[in-house]
């Protein structure tokens, strides 16, 4: 019976609540009393609509507590909870998920994360400075490399690029990167499908292309410009044919 007592009282503390949460909100009215919820055996939350400027769907968050049958409510908080139709600021997202292509500037650093799942240790490493010269000679002087999920996510990443077979460019190219004299096939697990364009002329200069790209200024290209041979247009009318240069 205590405990029925004592909910009972607290629910009914309405005026005390909205007393609370209307010294809180200062000059801003206080609204309807929308709800109450209980915490626990000797305290429950009273919600009220918040009237506050740029708080539209926020609710006054009252709570009030006793020690049992016959012991006073007293306030325990008071605070501005969103309601279901509240604008909240979306999920905080860290800064290092939310750096996309391009952000990186001068003086920037962005260190990769110790479990980046892209990289994977590249060679065990020694404290003798004679090891690790003779492994940096030999190729295996990086503590990371690329992981096989590292390769194939850049490797997915170029294909889509407009330096990849579908793009615009490579559509309407009369022959591939794969053929063209400027192509520059890349080391490693990537060669099969990748190289660099080393035509200054071409917009890929200096670019990761795909074997299947291509632009106009493909090696092999032969255009024809030999000198244009004057043609006789014929005119015809009602009298006669008349032949002009």
């Amino acid at each position: 019976m205590q405990f029925v007592n004592a909910t009972q009282l607290l629910a009914d503390a309405v005026d005390l609540a909205r007393a609370a949460a209307q010294e809180e909100a200062g000059l801003e009215r206080v609204g309807a009393h929308v709800g109450v919820s209980a915490e626990d055996e000797f305290s429950v939350t009273h919600l009220f609509e918040a009237e506050h400027a740029g708080y539209r769907g926020w609710n006054w968050a009252v709570t009030v507590a006793c020690a049992g049958e016959g012991t006073p409510v007293s306030v325990s908080e008071v605070v501005l909870l969103p309601g279901q139709e509240a604008l909240v600021a979306p999920e905080w997202v860290p800064w290092s998920d939310r750096v996309r292509a391009g952000d990186l500037g001068v003086g920037d650093l962005f260190p990769a994360r110790e479990d980046d799942p892209r990289l994977v240790s590249g060679h065990v490493q020694s404290d003798d400075p004679a090891v690790e010269e003779v492994a940096l000679e030999i190729g295996l002087g990086r503590e990371r490399v690329l992981s096989r999920e590292g390769r194939l996510d850049a490797a997915e990443r170029w294909v889509s690029s407009e330096f990849g077979p579908k793009s615009d460019m490579a559509r309407s190219a009369p022959a591939h990167c794969g053929t063209c004299g400027f192509y520059t096939r890349v080391a490693g697990a990537f060669g099969a499908a990748f190289g660099v364009c080393a035509n200054e002329i071409a917009p890929a200069d200096g670019h990761v292309v795909h074997v299947g790209y291509g632009c106009g200024a493909h090696s092999q290209i032969e255009v024809d410009i030999s000198p244009m041979v004057p043609v006789a247009d014929l005119v015809y009318d009602d009298a006669q044919l008349d032949v002009s240069e």
